[in-house]
């Protein structure tokens, strides 16, 4: 008889969470997925930042062996090099992401990269008094804290040049200047 009262009483109880510790774990939970989210675009905007100073240093790899063959660096037209292709009397403007920087004879870079995110371009542009003998590469850094920005400021460089819809932020340039020049 005994077992059955047990049973019995095992039977009535009732199993399950109240409301307030629901509440709780749903605010865990809350707080634990705000945090991954925001580490996530954090470190999505670092990467595209990677790639863009990788593209800058490739695009001047470029346009140091163009400046071995011709002894000057390609013009610029707009924030374009003047390259896709190159004659002795100019070029075409190159279109970022799309055109190969080529004198017909020599391939200097397969296909000029473009910004990762499609809001933004890459700028290019010769120092003006130069003999085309200094260029300057721009990119808009997405990460404001990123110890390579111009003057260690991302928020307001000092350059003024517009890299799509924000203002270009870090620079890659020929030995021979600097991105403020």
């Amino acid at each position: 008889m005994k077992e059955e009262k047990h049973l019995k009483i095992n039977n009535n109880k009732i199993f399950g969470f109240t409301l307030v510790e629901l509440l709780v774990v749903m605010a865990i939970l809350g707080v634990l997925v705000t945090i991954i989210a925001g580490g996530f675009r954090s470190a999505q905007a670092r990467g595209r930042d990677a790639e863009r100073k990788s593209d800058l240093k490739q695009v001047s790899q470029s346009l140091e062996l163009f400046f071995s063959d011709y002894g000057r660096y390609p013009d610029d037209a707009s924030g374009k090099i003047l390259g896709c292709p190159y004659s002795t009397g100019g070029g075409s403007s190159c279109t970022w992401g799309e055109s190969e920087f080529t004198d017909t004879k020599t391939i200097y870079f397969k296909t000029l990269p473009q910004d990762p995110t499609s809001s933004l371009s890459y700028f290019y542009r010769i120092v003006p008094s130069s003999s085309n003998q200094k260029f300057q590469l721009f990119a808009h850094l997405e990460n404001t804290q990123d110890q390579d920005c111009l003057g260690g400021n991302c928020q307001t460089p000092p350059v003024a040049y517009s890299c799509g819809d924000k203002t270009c932020n870090f620079a890659v340039t020929s030995a021979n200047t600097s991105a403020t020049e």
